[in-house]
């Protein structure tokens, strides 16, 4: 059983889905800093001093000034504040991986096309003769040109 983990684990397609995980949370970290520290202040401002982050609604009696303030106070809240910079996490993630895989299509080197056959089989005996034969060298029949 040591073995097959072992030969499971040395396959090239596990090491690349682990580095593949490991760089994606990276890249995720960078993708959310980018949306709540560069892409929603601008967008917030735009809209009035809005800070997404902080848009809630609170589920029952109450009113709190910030969603840290309600959370303190342990008011159920529905954040769809959170929500929709996770949706635009989500997109510019979406996005990103997206051209990734259309540049890395564009890269890959297309199969050479076959080469032209240089040989045929006899019609008579079923041997493989030169595609210019006009005369199999196995049976002496005479054949069309290819």
């Amino acid at each position: 059983m040591l073995r097959d983990f072992k030969e499971f684990i040395a396959r090239g397609n596990v090491i690349d889905l682990a580095v593949a995980v490991v760089i994606g949370a990276a890249f995720g970290k960078i993708v959310t800093s980018l949306v709540e520290g560069v892409i929603m202040p601008p967008i917030g401002l735009a809209l009035g001093h809005v800070d997404f982050s902080n848009l809630f609604l609170v589920l029952g009696s109450g009113h709190y000034p910030s969603l840290k303030a309600a959370q303190e106070a342990g008011a159920a809240t529905l954040n769809y504040g959170v929500f929709i910079n996770t949706l635009i996490n989500f997109a510019i993630v979406a996005f990103a991986l997206f051209a990734i895989v259309k540049v890395m299509n564009r890269m890959k080197r297309e199969a050479p096309p076959a080469p032209a056959p240089t040989a045929r089989t006899c019609t008579y005996c079923t041997m493989e003769i030169p595609q210019r034969a006009l005369r199999c060298p196995h049976c002496t029949s005479e054949l069309k040109a290819a």
